[in-house]
């Protein structure tokens, strides 16, 4: 019974640091982390039920959770890899605007600044030619002759 308290102690922990990090953070990455945390936390509870009954189905969940843990991470990196692309920011305050319309918005603070506009990049000096253009017309007039 010791052991089964232990396994559910880890995995309340896991969930609870979870879910911590997930309300916290303002980074896009670290939410997606947190909210893996808070799957195999689950899961690590589910292999510690199964156990305690005697039967598979609390471990074949865990696989499901793994897998689903997996393709949700795959999935969340290609769409911060998007998003990045578009606004140099993973700052979760700097999606706002991409809500519903109409739904009410918390104003309680100022908007973060969004990625800064770079100045175009500055024109390198051109060279002026050197030496004196060569007259092809007169070339060629040579060359029939």
């Amino acid at each position: 019974m010791a052991d089964l308290h232990n396994y559910l102690v880890v995995g309340a922990v896991l969930f609870v640091l979870g879910a911590i990090g997930f309300l916290t953070r303002r980074n896009l990455i670290l939410m997606a982390l947190s909210a893996e945390m808070m799957l195999h936390g689950v899961s690590l509870n589910l292999v510690a039920f199964s156990r305690l009954h005697g039967n598979n189905q609390g471990q074949a969940f865990a696989i499901f959770i793994v897998t689903v843990a997996a393709c949700e991470a795959g999935i969340a990196l290609a769409l911060l890899v998007a998003l990045y692309q578009r606004r140099r920011t993973l700052d979760a305050n700097a999606w706002r605007q991409l809500g519903e319309e109409g739904v009410a918005r918390d104003k309680g603070g100022e908007e973060p600044p969004l990625a800064p506009v770079l100045p175009p990049p500055p024109e390198f000096p051109r060279l002026s030619p050197a030496g004196r253009v060569p007259d092809v017309s007169k070339r060629r007039a040579d060359h029939r002759d």
